[in-house]
């Protein structure tokens, strides 16, 4: 499976780029808008994979970094695994403590796999987020490929922990709001965040997947064996890095977005349905008049 050899460079544009590589099947005609029609695959799938990306959150007012006046664009929060930033966490961190609440499509897809639940079938999140709103929403069944903002991990002893703090340490106190004329903070290194395990001491990172770095490879595993059972498969751009090894097997794609991607004409998907996800996955995951519960 080329996930196994994925990094994180360039995150999301990397990874749809090495699945294109590796993608050999023959293009599709262009996808449906027929929300009935998906409604018939969504009634009879047994096991739904959802891959989401930024676009589900940028309605909880998340930037999206990449867009049009995202941050990544004014703020260096590229993160590569050789600096160690510890102003980027905090300005993560203050942006998402800012957009608390999940948005209709995090609640959409909470309900869906709760109701699902009760009638023997499976749906599974793989998301690239690291704001933890699906778990906000109720969602259980979640893989966080690129880690969680709101979790720290000991350089040292390798501990994983839920770390809610703001600031993370005293010395990152107003270190977090992020300002295209600031200058990265310079913070002494004995003053950055440590682990409190005992007899450890070791430096905290965020528990994020930094550039340059490999993609858990447990959870790639976990994430493959979804893929390799699931039944029907809704993906959010940008994260269709696994979409397309979906319909390899023939598997019903809908892919959800604000505007047509490259994928979009051709590449992979069944069906597209475009506009905000908040309004369009609602319909698209509501319970169905064939459902007995």
């Amino acid at each position: 499976m080329i996930v196994r050899q994925l990094t994180c460079r360039g995150l999301t544009s990397q990874l749809c780029a090495a699945v294109r590589l590796n993608w050999s099947a023959p293009k599709m005609a262009r996808p449906s808008s027929n929300l009935t029609e998906f409604r018939e695959h969504f009634a009879k799938a047994k096991h739904i994979a959802i891959i989401t990306g930024a676009g589900v959150s940028a309605e909880s007012g998340v930037p999206t970094f990449r867009g049009q006046g995202g941050y990544w664009r004014k703020w260096q929060a590229q993160v590569h695994i050789t600096q160690f930033l510890p102003s980027s966490r905090e300005v993560g961190y203050t942006l998402l403590t800012k957009c608390k609440m999940p948005n209709p499509a995090h609640l959409a897809i909470a309900e869906c796999e709760s109701r699902l639940s009760k009638q023997g079938r499976s749906v599974v999140i793989i998301t690239q987020n690291i704001d933890e709103l699906h778990h906000s929403a109720g969602s259980k069944h979640v893989y966080e490929i690129h880690g969680s903002l709101f979790k720290t991990r000991c350089m040292s002893c390798g501990e994983v922990k839920a770390n809610h703090k703001s600031p993370i340490c005293p010395a990152l106190e107003g270190k977090g709001e992020p300002d295209s004329s600031s200058k990265d903070a310079r913070i002494p290194v004995e003053h950055l965040p440590r682990c409190d395990r005992s007899g450890c001491n070791g430096l905290l990172r965020p528990h994020v997947v930094w550039f340059g770095e490999t993609l858990d490879s447990d959870i790639l595993t976990a994430v493959e064996q979804e893929l390799e059972i699931c039944d029907l498969c809704l993906v959010f751009n940008p994260a269709a890095m696994f979409a397309s090894q979906v319909a390899g097997r023939g598997v019903p794609v809908a892919e959800f977005n604000m505007e047509c991607t490259p994928a979009t004409n051709g590449a992979f998907p069944l069906y597209h349905f475009e506009g905000p996800c908040g309004v369009t996955l609602t319909p698209a995951l509501e319970r169905h008049e064939s459902e007995a519960i």
